[in-house]
């Protein structure tokens, strides 16, 4: 039944929906907003956080505590959640710093168990987290981006949409969208076909992705001409995009690992 445990924490200043859930020993802390719906497990830990509906926390995580940063001097921020995310054992989600103000997650995530994500990042709909991954502050990830287990990414990296982490992954670069990436550092491995097609995205469309893969990275052409190149010959949203965000990289974008062959790289 919905209601709050009479063990539950809650502070006065907390704004929880009549149909949430809040478990044994949660504690809710200072600045809250919980959303229609949504269920918090015993001994979560939520401050500074607004959440949406349909949420679901489970036990021992931590939910918008303050960022690990040692120039974050208390400032007040938070942590904006969307609808329908499940954050499982253990995870940290860390609220922003008075860089941005606030960390942002979108709806439908799944946060696996002791996955860290700090401050001031900002996470799409439908992101799956595998366990042990570790984001540190500022990282964009994509909508639909799978980020396998124990990877980790550098500040400021971007994770592009219906991209894929392999596990173990060290993300030193930004990851083009729709493509897959595995190592230390982590290198290209090709483009994300399998996430393409569970998105429903057209053969023609990912015909096209293809060739694009190959023009910006297996031909040998100096970047900024492949992208020109590519940009010009195509009118296919999926590849603008791809090349949309190669353009905006400020760590510079990951490449093929070096000799990788183009039949090994793209999956025909």
């Amino acid at each position: 039944m919905p209601g709050i445990h009479p063990t539950a924490l809650v502070d006065p200043s907390a704004k929880i929906d009549p149909t949430a859930t809040v478990g044994p020993f949660a504690v809710i802390g200072e600045d809250v907003v919980i959303g229609a719906d949504c269920v918090i497990g015993s001994h979560a830990h939520v401050e500074f956080t607004h959440m949406g509906k349909g949420n679901r926390l489970l036990p021992g995580c931590f939910v918008g505590g303050p960022p690990q940063d040692l120039k974050y001097a208390g400032e007040k921020t938070r942590l904006v959640m969307g609808d329908k995310n499940t954050v499982r054992e253990c995870v940290t989600l860390n609220r922003g710093t008075n860089a941005t103000g606030e960390t942002r997650i979108g709806s439908n995530c799944l946060f696996m168990a002791y996955c860290h994500v700090a401050h001031d990042c900002r996470i799409g709909d439908g992101v799956i987290v595998v366990n042990s991954v570790q984001l540190a502050g500022h990282v964009e990830i994509g909508d639909y981006a799978v980020l396998g287990g124990c990877a980790a990414v550098h500040q400021f990296a971007r994770i592009g949409k219906y991209s894929m982490l392999g596990g173990g992954s060290m993300v030193g670069k930004d990851l083009p969208a729709f493509c897959v990436c595995q190592g230390d550092r982590a290198t290209l491995r090709g483009l994300n076909l399998v996430g393409m097609r569970r998105a429903g995205l057209p053969r023609e469309t990912i015909t096209a992705m293809k060739e694009a893969y190959k023009a910006l990275f297996m031909a040998g052409t100096p970047l900024e001409a492949a992208l020109a190149a590519v940009k010009g010959a195509s009118e296919v949203t999926e590849v603008l995009e791809l090349v949309q965000f190669i353009e905006r990289s400020q760590r510079g974008v990951m490449r093929p690992a070096t000799g990788a062959l183009a039949e090994e790289e793209v999956s025909l």
